[in-house]
């Protein structure tokens, strides 16, 4: 028998989590790290052995509720090991980054003093990291679905335990907002048992569902009930208004577990079960979807223009790259779907820079209003060096790692929707206009006493936390070829599931159209 790598790979954050309540102090953050650094390196190893070409592999498959069909069933292809190695790279980041993030804070308002305990923080960021990487490797609907739901919970405790002074609204909201999306999708998990059980003995297994014959009309409202779902959790215009809120309300190390890996669940789960198991819906909703797209690529980098708060407007620039994703997922093509993937990944790494380092800059200075920065250049370079790549990365310079997957998104689109993808790189030209304006109003310009007084640059810890981060986005902007290899041959299997060729070049070899 196979050693259960997945089940491993993601029961052993929550048993981490568990143990946190019986320690104490400083060694609860020890503990936690520790369990993280372990999983990262359990999720290297199932990554070392991985064969790009194999299909599904590391197969768990154990009958859990035989009445309904249900199985707990884990797999792994290349776009589900993408995003594990996501999970397991940035989880120690953030808890080694965050350190002393929940701990009281001296002189505060009661309104911004943790709830909780610091252990509890480092906790739920174990539990955030166990469920995601159950949701990423589930093969079954009906478990898809129950860990969908449950990542609520620690969530809604990250924001609202540990956040600003608005963060029992803002983690209200965000709570409404996912049980929404919940419920409809519970809906269409209900549907689409029945249609199983009307064509012989039920069952959730993705490899069973990806050949059920569905009514057109019936396949239609199915994929509704999935697409709302994970529309909200991308998140989508025009239902991504809890984002900014809850971003801003949260800790710098809970907004990147959110946004750099909670909400990739929308997205993957578009891939796994919108277009896989329903082919025909998707490409009849492609029009629709590709509207949404462009339109949140292009309203997310307006609204971070103008934004005056950095979590806001991190939280902002992060709803236009979701539109990248979503645009290249929909648009049909192997080389966007690929170049959607790799987005995914290249999108946690370069958030997860942005928001840690915007965690620096308003525990040093006290306010996170970009107004009240300016010159912390020359007072902490390296901070804003940081920043700067940050920056980099999140505008896709050539070079580095989201380079490549937002040109291979563009490119792959083009060869289908030309129109969309012309729109579409309006929002690079946005991007570089916010970024730009960030870095001045953030890092340039004279030096106000209270930056003076108040700034410093960051640690030895800090710098740790960062560094891998920074590495992995140099090493993937120059060498992307491992990744693209595992993920390449999970894509064309979606494609031919979900019924789609790559087009035919739009200008032949001699020249002619």
């Amino acid at each position: 028998m196979m050693f259960p790598f997945l089940t491993t790979l993601a029961v052993l954050p929550l048993i981490g989590a568990v143990a946190l309540i019986f320690i104490k102090g400083t060694a609860a953050k020890q503990v936690a790290l520790a369990v993280s650094v372990l999983t990262l390196i359990i999720g290297i190893v199932v990554a070392t052995r991985f064969n790009p070409a194999g299909g599904m592999q590391f197969v768990e498959q154990v009958p859990w509720i035989r009445a309904l069909g249900v199985h707990y069933s884990l797999g792994l292809d290349g776009i589900g090991l993408t995003l594990v190695l996501l999970v397991a790279v940035v989880t120690p980041v953030v808890i080694l980054a965050a350190w002393n993030d929940a701990d009281p804070i001296p002189g505060a308002d009661a309104a911004v003093q943790p709830k909780y305990d610091a252990r509890v923080f480092f906790a739920l960021v174990l539990v955030v990291e166990g469920v995601s990487l159950l949701l990423f490797t589930a093969t079954d609907v009906f478990l898809f679905y129950i860990f969908f739901e449950i990542i609520l919970i620690p969530m809604y405790f990250m924001i609202g335990g540990f956040g600003g002074a608005k963060r029992a609204q803002a983690a209200t909201k965000f709570l409404i907002y996912g049980l929404l999306g919940g419920f409809v999708m519970l809906a269409a998990v209900i549907g689409l048992w029945v249609v199983s059980a009307q064509n012989g003995a039920p069952s959730y297994l993705l490899s069973d569902l990806r050949n059920l014959p569905i009514d057109e009309n019936t396949a239609r409202l199915l994929f509704c009930g999935f697409m709302f779902a994970f529309a909200i959790k991308a998140p989508m215009v025009p239902f991504h208004t809890w984002l900014p809120d809850a971003a801003e309300e949260s800790t710098p190390g809970g907004a990147t577990m959110m946004v750099g890996v909670m909400d990739k669940l929308g997205t993957f789960g578009m891939i796994r079960f919108c277009l896989e198991l329903f082919p025909e819906a998707s490409r009849w909703a492609t029009p629709v979807v590709l509207v949404l797209a462009v339109l949140s690529i292009v309203y997310g980098a307006v609204m971070a223009v103008v934004s005056k708060n950095l979590m806001r407007f991190i939280s902002y620039t992060s709803i236009s790259h979701f539109g990248f994703i979503v645009l290249g997922i929909f648009a049909f093509t192997t080389q966007s779907m690929v170049g959607s993937t790799l987005y995914m990944l290249n999108h946690g790494l370069s958030t997860a820079a942005l928001f840690l380092v915007a965690g620096y800059l308003i525990k040093r200075r006290g306010s996170a209003q970009i107004a009240d920065f300016g010159g912390v250049q020359k007072v902490a370079p390296v901070l804003a060096a940081l920043f700067l790549f940050g920056s980099l990365a999140t505008v896709s310079l050539p070079g580095l790692s989201s380079f490549i997957s937002e040109f291979m998104v563009l490119a792959g689109t083009f060869g289908r929707h030309p129109v969309f993808a012309i729109i579409a790189t309006l929002g690079i030209v946005l991007a570089a206009v916010y970024m730009l304006l960030a870095y001045q109003r953030t890092m340039t310009g004279p030096i106000s006493d209270e930056v003076s007084e108040k700034m410093s640059d960051i640690g030895i810890r800090e710098r740790l936390a960062l560094a891998p981060v920074v590495l992995l986005i140099l090493a993937i902007g120059f060498f992307p070829k491992p990744l693209l290899d595992a993920i390449e041959p999970a894509v064309a299997a979606t494609m031919s599931q979900a019924g789609m060729t790559d087009p035919k070049p739009m200008i032949s070899a001699e020249g002619e159209r």
